[in-house]
């Protein structure tokens, strides 16, 4: 599917390019465990990034985690996805599933994700496997668990903040004393990192580096190959944090991180890269993940700071926590912007054709872009990615048919007004004025609708 790059795509892929003529045939520099600066850069430039090693995560949760990962691969779960880069459409090198809130969705790089829903209270989903739905409860378990280790860490951060401690802690060990929020936070703060912390969704990611033909290498300070190339997340609440639950299948027998005679990271061991956006003269970081770590992204980091993560020899899983922005992204608020644009309709005749309320621009023009938002951000999104989300349950087939109904009724209201225009009597300033307020949405849709077929052959 062939698309103009937007303004913002253009300006960064601009920024990009600009960066990498200053850096002509040198790197950045980076630094790693090994170097005796990493952790004193780590807190002086990255104090908002905070590690929690495997052995500070409870043994069980580990192994349920695990196990859930192990089981949504096995039954097939998990998928590639098609996106767009720069007007290209290209698959991700990553396997990838959605679980969250009943209704959700999340979109990345132009493309909708749609929640398998996780058990919340109240859920009326029903999975097709008993293993696959043990799974979807055990990443909700995982979520609550996060939750309240995202909490904490922005309290930490507040308190030392408040205190002007420099020396944040930012790699956390299981014998590390965790600090209170004391009686210097109020109830509003409190609200705050709470509201900060609700993750809402969690993208699941899984890569075989050994099946993968070929891999970009990271291109400003040498670092190797890369699973995902460097990246803001998209589409989350301002200021929201992100926790990554990662899980190496099986790493080699002997880690070489220490070894002096290897230079920057160890290839074999999978890493998360951080550096400053667009920022030359700042190190970047390279941590290694290890089974079972688990990583922060607190306050405003992922907007001020790029990531990577790069890859190392085994297969890896990750769960990445979210506080997606949903304000368009549910299916409530679908079926509720349907609804609106359904109210113009007066009366339905047996054969489908209606009739209007009213003919005012203002309410024709809403109606076609209400039209365009369910067709393109919805309808199309979800059967182009085909049967996947059957995999797992049949959630969405019933809101799907729903909004294809509403769909077909907004079709008849195009060809509705139409038929006005071209109706006989009608004065021709309000023929213009129709044809006016409903132009500009009707180009757009025969455009997309022309991207989208083209996007099939």
């Amino acid at each position: 599917m062939k698309r103009t790059p937007t303004a913002e795509e253009r300006e960064r892929e601009a920024k990009k390019l600009r960066l990498l003529e200053e850096l002509e045939d040198t790197w950045l520099p980076y630094l790693t465990p090994k170097d005796d600066e990493f952790y004193q850069q780590w807190q002086l430039k990255y104090p908002k990034l905070i590690l929690r090693e495997a052995a500070s995560v409870p043994e069980l949760l580990h192994k349920e985690v695990q196990q859930a990962f192990l089981t949504l691969h096995k039954h097939g779960c998990l998928f590639r996805d098609l996106v767009r880069i720069q007007g290209k459409d290209l698959l991700t090198p990553v396997s990838r599933i959605l679980i969250g809130n009943p209704g959700c969705t999340y979109k990345y790089l132009n493309t909708r994700l749609f929640t398998v829903p996780w058990p919340v209270k109240g859920s009326d989903a029903k999975y097709n496997e008993a293993e696959i739905a043990a799974a979807c409860q055990t990443f909700l378990k995982l979520n609550s668990y996060l939750q309240v280790e995202t909490i904490q860490a922005l309290e930490e951060l507040a308190a030392k903040e408040k205190a002007n401690i420099d020396a944040v802690p930012v790699c956390i060990g299981p014998d590390f004393p965790r600090v209170g929020m004391g009686s210097s936070f109020d109830g509003h703060d409190e609200i705050d990192m709470k509201n900060r912390a609700a993750y809402n969704v969690t993208l699941l990611n899984f890569m075989d580096p050994q099946k993968m033909p070929y891999l970009k290498e990271e291109p400003y300070f040498g670092m190797g190959k890369m699973a995902v190339s460097w990246h803001h997340d998209e589409n989350l609440v301002d200021r929201s944090a992100v926790a990554v639950y990662s899980y190496s299948c099986e790493g080699p027998e002997e880690e070489s991180e220490d070894d002096p005679q290897l230079e920057g990271r160890d290839p074999d061991i999978w890493h998360v890269g951080f550096k400053i956006s667009w920022d030359i003269e700042t190190p970047g970081l390279a941590i290694p993940l290890h089974q079972g770590d688990c990583y922060f992204m607190l306050d405003d980091l992922n907007a001020t700071h790029q990531h990577c993560v790069l890859a190392g020899l085994p297969p890896r899983f990750s769960s990445t926590h979210r506080v997606a922005e949903c304000s368009t992204g549910t299916l409530e608020y679908i079926l509720q912007r349907c609804q609106v644009a359904l109210q113009n309709v007066r009366e339905e005749a047996d054969n489908g054709e209606i009739s209007l309320k009213s003919l005012e621009s203002v309410v024709l023009k809403q109606g076609e872009e209400i039209h365009n938002e369910v067709e393109f951000e919805w309808l199309r999104q979800f059967w182009f990615q085909g049967s996947r989300y059957k995999k797992c349950t049949d959630w969405w087939c019933q809101p799907m048919s729903q909004l294809e109904e509403m769909w077909r009724k907004m079709e008849w209201l195009t060809s509705a007004v139409l038929r006005e225009v071209r109706r006989e009597g009608v004065p021709m300033e309000q023929k213009n004025e129709m044809l006016t307020s409903i132009l500009a949405s009707i180009t757009t849709r025969q455009n997309l609708r022309r991207e989208w077929h083209a996007s099939k052959n």
